[in-house]
């Protein structure tokens, strides 16, 4: 008896779960994208940061290095929570922004100090010979980067930017504890409107579970495809 009670528990609570999730498809498919608009301008805005900051990094000027040094101290040191909160109220102070934005600032901020040891990684991966042959060329420094040494380091980034990328994506649920209706900020708001946290943030779950395993069949199969061409 109690083994049949047990198995009808279980069926009453699949039928909820899949019942929530198919009269809430739509809510949760905006804010699925939302979770991606945050993402990628996170991401975007990051590759910039990082690039920037893995140039200091690399350069033979002290003082640059330093700051780049600084920054990723600072970024590794502090949780991301901290660094957004302390963002988004310090830029709203000065600027009128959006949570939206503040948010994507924020992660951005975060997350460029591990893509710019990315990127300086792959930098300093790239054979010397490369450098020496833009110098024969006729061009300078700047030139040298740019046309030869940034598109292959760029290159080899990919993969692991591809990554980053990934785990952006569950890091920007952090965006609804200042209100962003994201996936789990909506997940969030539904479950307190009648105490069922447990389905609706099941229901996010499954939808960062299959967009997370589209980005990394992608990457897998974009890591793959660079493999075999070197």
């Amino acid at each position: 008896m109690y083994a049949c009670n047990s198995q009808k528990g279980v069926i009453i609570r699949v039928s909820h779960f899949l019942t929530t999730f198919v009269e809430n498809f739509d809510i949760f498919i905006d804010a699925a994208f939302i979770t991606l608009k945050l993402a990628f301008y996170s991401v975007t805005f990051a590759l910039v940061i990082g690039l920037v900051i893995a140039m200091l990094k690399i350069s033979r000027i002290k003082p640059l290095t330093w700051i780049s040094d600084l920054y990723i101290w600072i970024i590794r040191g502090t949780p991301l929570v901290v660094q957004v909160f302390i963002l988004y109220y310090g830029l709203t102070n000065f600027f009128l922004l959006s949570a939206f934005w503040s948010v994507s600032i924020g992660l951005a901020v975060h997350i460029g100090a591990y893509i710019a040891e990315v990127i300086r990684g792959t930098i300093q991966s790239i054979d010397k010979g490369q450098f020496e042959a833009g110098r024969s060329l006729g061009m300078n420094t700047f030139m040298t980067y740019r046309k030869i040494i940034i598109p292959q380091a760029f290159r080899r980034a990919i993969p692991p930017l591809a990554n980053q990328f990934i785990i952006t994506l569950k890091d920007s649920a952090i965006a609804s504890f200042i209100g962003v209706e994201e996936l789990f900020g909506v997940a969030t708001a539904y479950g307190s409107n009648d105490f069922d946290f447990m389905t609706y943030y099941l229901i996010s779950a499954v939808y960062y579970l299959v967009i997370v395993y589209i980005f990394t069949f992608i990457v897998n199969k974009l890591e793959k495809k660079l493999s075999a061409h070197d």
